[in-house]
């Protein structure tokens, strides 16, 4: 029997693609102004939903998978029988990481002969979306669980993450900017280019006047390192697509054989960064540095 691949509501998939792929997805609760909303089920806030309630002035505060709901879940399949692979949200970015482990050491306690392997995908948004994606390829290629852990190990190093935040006061209010850098910026449309580094945190490494420009630095990025043996680009968006849109075709003109994606981001990532954020996902030929 093929493993159970279980993952956070922070990797962005569609409900379809959910039930294509026959994943556990775990959600995170999002308070704002203090009603807590849920990030998945029939009455999970969706993006759209969460930028227009933050656009008319709300605050949204974001908490990690709760140890006693992974174990819950984690325990559920165990008693099935099933072997289980947890990808989860980069520990650089959230406590959910800590929360698993913590989880599945609880359900080893009473299920000794278990096998849960828990993984940090020292990603986010749709960018965990496709190292899950690459799990699932796996897993119905027959790989066992630990072959599958191997060759993610390989691939988890060289995914490429950058992002286009529209307004610095997110980040303000995140504590990576200065709030006095966030009031500047905005003035005179700076744009900062972010990755997200080896070990799993988001960091500025570039500022662009412009939006288009600092698109366009997204898309040389990504075309630079880009490897071939995974001919797949993952475009996510907050808000308006027409810039996710406008990547597309440049992607589409530059690189032949390539499917290029065009992806909502979620309420979880949203919540940290507003409307207006452009991110790119794919596999490089090298590692993070």
């Amino acid at each position: 029997m093929a493993f159970q691949i279980f993952t956070d509501v922070t990797a962005d998939l569609t409900t379809d693609l959910i039930e294509r792929y026959g994943v556990e997805v775990l959600g995170m609760e999002i308070s704002v102004d203090g009603v807590n909303r849920h990030t998945v089920g029939p009455d999970a806030i969706d993006a759209k939903t969460l930028i227009a309630e933050i656009n008319a002035g709300k605050k949204a505060q974001t908490s990690a998978v709760a140890t006693g709901e992974i174990q819950e879940a984690l325990e559920r399949y165990v008693k099935l029988g099933r072997e289980i692979f947890y990808l989860v949200f980069s520990s650089g970015l959230s406590g959910t990481f800590q929360s698993a482990n913590i989880a599945r050491d609880l359900v080893l306690e009473k299920y000794p002969k278990a096998k849960i392997i828990v993984v940090d995908s020292l990603a986010a948004a749709s960018g965990e979306g496709y190292l899950l994606e690459e799990l699932v390829k796996l897993r119905d290629a027959g790989k066992s669980i630990e072959e599958a852990q191997v060759i993610l190990a390989d691939i988890i190093p060289r995914l490429k993450s950058w992002f286009m935040v529209d307004d610095l006061n997110f980040l303000a209010l995140g504590g990576r900017i200065s709030k006095t850098a966030a009031v500047f910026g905005s003035m005179v449309n700076i744009k900062p280019v972010l990755d997200v580094d080896p070990t799993g945190h988001l960091r500025a490494v570039g500022k662009v006047r412009g939006s288009k420009k600092a698109i366009g630095t997204l898309i040389q990025n990504t075309i630079e390192d880009f490897d071939p043996a995974f001919p797949k680009i993952i475009i996510s968006y907050s808000g308006d697509d027409n810039l996710a849109e406008e990547a597309k075709s440049t992607f589409e003109e530059s690189l032949k054989n390539v499917e290029v994606i065009t992806r909502q981001l979620g309420p979880v990532i949203c919540a940290h960064t507003g409307s207006g954020t452009i991110s790119i996902f794919s596999i490089g030929k090298t590692v993070r540095v």
